[in-house]
């Protein structure tokens, strides 16, 4: 329906320009020529024929095309606001209908001031207003939508890496932006609306997933913003692109094979990336109330409730190597012991994906290996691997899934292995101890990928003082 919908959109405003072009003087099928339609049309209204040197450059060819497409309307005399709008809603209709009118004459260049001052037309306080509410309202939306974001930090997952209350900005270029899957939303709300709340968009249109191309491809060990997986599960049921933003970094690439040991990552059987900045959870022994929580509070150590009970000297906190071995030399501190989970521990707080129930136990320190799902892998369906790929067969992927007694059954048809139709990637926060990631829910597929994450703009420390609530030394830092 949404291709016939499509051809009688694209044929309707062709047949138009067709008609409009030959009331201009031109060859009606000049309207028809992807970029020499719009070489003659820079030449109808009046605008130099070079711009159309931008209608290859993603975003900008946007503006061009309606700057363009709008002054041709114009030069029918077509200058009333509802005119402009349907000639961009439905131009299938207005087109066709104003190239067949007898009373619809080309009457010049619209864009030069001869034009101007023979067809004099001033526009009210409410039009100029609308107009420039219009035009940075989808200016906004197109730059945030396939351009950059902003971005903020809102917990201690990637602590030291980005710290909460650092804003930064998110490239969608260099992965490629996604075409909005739910099109039709408030501007500027991301899944809800603001003040009233409820529902930011609305699921009457839905677009397939679509990817433009990108400067590159995600890299290992990326810094990557993402929609978070497990809101299309209850109670959110939220489509892709309406999910929340988190951020993580990409320790595992499509295909890889990831496990982690005693807190060590492993990636395809080597050592993982760490870095100075990344965190861990730590027990520091003093005498009771031995500790100055003003000096922990200046060096942003964060306390963990779970180990800490002040009364007994016993204090859980998350912080780097380098803390801990500072915090260490401190004349109170007795020990500082690092927070190491066992394998087959089975603390729930810490229980990793797919969280088997048949004896095998995997938490934060110790899970794997898992080959993390490539576009066009097969992977064998059996008892181990059925927990750890159900969910990317079903929900990411939209396949029934059944497990009956004579064997699996995908799309009601018995099978015994499944080939992926997407990349997936594993995801974790530097804050080992301290992010909900692809530890607790799996795999993000690649139409989850939001954008890269590129330097912080601005750091906001929310428990600093007056002088010191913004961090100079993290303006324009970039990530790595």
């Amino acid at each position: 329906m949404w291709y016939i919908i499509l051809a009688i959109y694209i044929i309707g405003s062709l047949y138009g320009l067709f008609l409009l072009y030959k009331k201009a003087g031109r060859q009606g099928w000049e309207a028809i020529v992807p970029f020499y339609a719009q070489y003659v049309m820079a030449q109808l209204v009046g605008r130099p024929t070079w711009w159309i040197v931008w209608l290859f450059v993603p975003i900008v060819n946007i503006f061009i095309f309606y700057d363009l497409y709008l002054n041709l309307i114009k030069a029918f005399g077509k200058r009333r606001f509802w005119e402009n709008a349907a000639a961009v809603l439905v131009p299938f209709i207005v087109l066709p209908m104003w190239g067949r009118d007898p009373n619809v004459k080309y009457l010049g260049q619209s864009t030069t001031e001869e034009f101007k001052k023979k067809y004099p037309y001033k526009k009210s306080v409410g039009r100029e207003w609308a107009d420039a509410i219009i035009f940075a309202t989808v200016a906004a939306t197109l730059i945030r939508g396939f351009l950059i974001e902003a971005y903020m930090i809102p917990t201690g997952s990637m602590e030291r890496s980005l710290l909460v209350g650092d804003f930064l900005f998110v490239s969608k270029l260099n992965y490629g932006p996604r075409i909005p899957m739910t099109p039709i939303a408030f501007p500027f709300a991301h899944h809800t609306m603001p003040v009233t709340g409820g529902k930011a968009y609305s699921e009457i249109i839905k677009v397939p997933y679509k990817r433009l191309p990108g400067f590159q491809e995600i890299k290992r060990n990326d810094v990557v913003v993402f929609n978070y997986p497990v809101e299309a599960d209850e109670p959110y049921n939220r489509p892709v692109d309406k999910r929340e933003n988190y951020i993580k970094r990409c320790v595992g690439m499509p295909g890889d094979i990831v496990s982690m040991e005693r807190t060590k990552l492993f990636v395809n059987g080597k050592p993982a990336f760490e870095d100075d900045d990344f965190q861990t959870n730590y027990q520091v022994f003093t005498d009771p109330n031995g500790l100055n929580l003003q000096k922990l509070l200046d060096m942003r150590v964060e306390l963990d409730p779970l180990y800490t009970n002040p009364s007994e000297g016993i204090y859980g906190m998350h912080m780097t190597k380098g803390e801990a071995a500072e915090i260490k030399s401190w004349a109170s501190v007795k020990e500082v012991r690092e927070i190491i989970f066992e394998p087959g521990d089975n603390n729930p707080n810490f229980r990793a994906f797919p969280f088997y129930e048949n004896g095998i136990i995997w938490n934060y320190d110790n899970f794997g290996p898992i080959q993390v799902p490539k576009k066009g892998w097969t992977v064998k369906l059996d008892s181990l691997n059925v927990p750890l790929y159900q969910r990317a067969i079903t929900v990411y992927e939209g396949n029934n899934f059944e497990q009956r007694q004579d064997g699996y059954y995908i799309n009601g048809l018995k099978t015994d292995s499944y080939t992926f139709k997407m990349d997936y990637y594993w995801m974790m926060g530097d804050n080992r101890h301290n992010s909900l990631d692809s530890r607790g829910w799996g795999f993000v597929p690649e139409d989850h990928i939001v954008g890269k994450a590129l330097f912080t703009w601005l750091s906001w420390d929310e428990d600093g003082s007056f002088l010191t609530k913004i961090r100079w030394n993290r303006i324009f830092r970039g990530i790595r």
